[in-house]
């Protein structure tokens, strides 16, 4: 089967929200990346201690925030009290770890495509799934571009495609399997996103041919990116959203980004 879909999303997404330009997954990440004209997101969403959807890619929460313990055990509110961006740098002091909710208002306001890793807690694929797909499903309804579901866990992309059919899906790997395209057809996944240190243009070529997008992650080189591109990759996901996007002009900014709003930079 030949790929005649085109890709939904901005062909060049900032890596957790904003690349190296903003704390990851947080709002400022957001505004970082629709200042430098990305017309994209990538960014990952786990269950709080009280079961809500947040942006934050570790299990735990030392590294990203100011705060100690699991993800999983923390509640709503301490969850709201913990500071996520001063870690980064003084000037990103008090950023927040968003909601769900936040980030698809944001996301929405500032014309951002998103790609949405679905992130569980150790044990929590399919609850995580559950809740996620049926949020997101629900927060970009009506949307000219809904996200793009993505996850390691296949569990979590089966429950995805029953809750929320409606919603691409892209099984995420590091290296790409034997049997991707099996695992790929086995989950109804529409993308395979794969790391671009072992992907290479063959398995790009016969992706594609086989009615598959491909996204592949985490590409900070502009001339790697070009060459990605060269083979036929549909998106680039990049810590440097601004170098990656100052090298292929041709891809366009996103629209609708308010006048008013500024990413915050130091």
């Amino acid at each position: 089967m030949t790929l005649s879909r085109p890709w939904p999303l901005a062909p060049v997404l900032a890596h957790r929200c904003g690349g190296l330009l903003a704390p990851e997954n947080t709002l400022a990440g957001f505004a970082a990346a629709a200042k430098v004209g990305c017309g994209g997101v990538e960014f990952d969403v786990m269950l709080s201690g009280s079961g809500s959807p947040v942006l934050i890619h570790d299990e735990t929460l030392e590294r990203t925030t100011n705060g100690h313990g699991r993800v999983a055990g923390t509640r709503d509110e301490d969850l709201r009290a913990l500071d996520a961006g001063r870690w980064f740098d003084a000037c990103f002091a008090g950023e927040r770890v968003p909601t769900l909710e936040e980030a698809a208002v944001r996301c929405i306001s500032l014309g951002l495509s998103v790609n949405l890793e679905i992130k569980p807690s150790t044990g929590q694929d399919e609850e995580t799934a559950r809740v996620v797909a049926r949020r997101a499903g629900e927060l970009w309804a009506g949307a000219a571009v809904p996200p793009l579901l993505s996850s390691f866990s296949e569990s979590a992309l089966e429950v995805a495609a029953e809750l929320a059919a409606h919603l691409p899906r892209g099984l995420l790997v590091e290296r790409v399997p034997p049997d991707w395209l099996q695992r790929c057809r086995r989950v109804g996944a529409a993308a395979l996103h794969a790391h671009a240190r072992y992907l290479d243009r063959a398995t790009v070529i016969e992706a594609r041919g086989a009615g598959l997008w491909v996204a592949t992650y985490t590409v900070n080189d502009p001339g790697h990116a070009q060459t990605l591109f060269d083979w036929g990759v549909d998106c680039i996901i990049t810590d440097r959203p601004d170098a990656v996007r100052a090298f292929l002009p041709q891809h366009s900014a996103p629209t609708g980004y308010p006048a008013g709003l500024h990413a915050r930079s130091c």
